[in-house]
């Protein structure tokens, strides 16, 4: 296998319809062949697999469910999107990327602007159209993460490997 694997954090089921109802409105319906998600790692090597399961494993079962909030809506150039801003969701991503050192590619070596997505590669005028208007009714709210997931990358669709709930205690 040589699909690289993508990670992502995973939305309460509430927020994941929400945020794909959002998706199936807005994105090209030729391009909108994954859920909404926020991607924590773009480009991990599939022959980690098992040490990468093994980490998010972990890692859910010692912590609990991050705080999360969307903050404002982000326009992306040629799309639309909502920040996410979870100082805990980040710190998560932190732990793993100094476990995953030197497996990292340059993007990924990076911090995220956490974000989840529901417009993109569209012309800019009609991004901006629907950033005025998602803007003019958003109202910053909090955000249910509920776990963490691993896919492969098909080229364009993604093919889910698992997922790993949060199940840490609240201190």
């Amino acid at each position: 296998m040589t699909d690289p694997i993508i990670i992502t954090a995973e939305m309460g089921k509430a927020d994941q319809e929400w945020a794909n109802a959002l998706r199936t409105l807005h994105f090209p319906p030729e391009r909108n062949f994954l859920d909404a998600h926020i991607t924590l790692f773009h480009h991990l090597p599939p022959g980690y697999l098992a040490e990468i399961k093994s980490r998010l494993a972990v890692l859910t079962a010692e912590s609990p469910p991050p705080i999360a909030h969307l903050t404002e809506i982000m326009m992306l150039g040629r799309g639309v999107a909502y920040r996410v801003d979870s100082h805990e969701l980040l710190s998560i991503r932190d732990e793993l990327a100094q476990q995953f050192y030197g497996l990292l590619t340059p993007q990924d070596q990076a911090r995220p602007r956490l974000h989840i997505t529901v417009q993109n590669k569209v012309e800019p005028a009609t991004a901006r159209a629907v950033h005025a208007q998602l803007s003019a009714t958003f109202k910053p709210r909090k955000l249910a993460i509920s776990g963490l997931a691993a896919h492969y990358y098909r080229g364009g669709p993604w093919e889910h490997i698992g997922s790993w709930k949060f199940r840490g205690r609240t201190p």
